[in-house]
């Protein structure tokens, strides 16, 4: 009996850790963000998104994405330092979940700051935030309806 309850429990633990996913694989498991996973193999940032963080990512759906005429994208995902660029200011070191964000300048992965501002719904340098706390097991995703460009 005491080895069938240590045999449950193992595969239980089992079947948890395997479920847990990393920001990539939760944002890819959404479906509604292909274009930054296509943006993030193209700048190279996938293993770093998968590692260890903590990571806060501002990920634009793939609506943002569409916001960006065509041929101002293509050369963007075509450009890796420019893209590395505006990626990586999509992201915040540690895991800021909705209850703990504060109006004001943050400072991001790329290196520039971004401005929170909390008046009538959180905003991320204008773009709406319009989805919170996405945990992820290195992190957490909050969903923003604009991509937005490092100044």
């Amino acid at each position: 009996m005491k080895k069938t309850l240590i045999a449950s429990a193992l595969a239980i633990g089992v079947a948890f850790s395997a479920q847990a996913k990393d920001i990539v694989d939760t944002a890819v498991g959404a479906g509604s963000f292909n274009t930054l996973a296509t943006a993030l193999t193209a700048a190279g940032l996938v293993d770093t998104l998968k590692g260890k963080g903590p990571f806060t990512v501002f990920a634009p759906t793939d609506a943002a994405f569409a916001k960006i005429p065509k041929a101002d994208l293509d050369a963007l995902l075509k450009d890796k330092a420019k893209l590395t660029a505006v990626l990586t200011y999509h992201v915040v070191a540690g895991k800021v979940m909705a209850a703990d964000v504060k109006a004001g300048k943050v400072k991001t992965v790329q290196g520039s700051e971004l401005t929170v501002s909390t008046m009538g719904g959180v905003m991320v340098d204008g773009a709406k935030v319009t989805a919170t706390d996405i945990v992820a097991d290195n992190g957490v995703i909050h969903v923003i309806d604009s991509v937005i460009i490092p100044k």
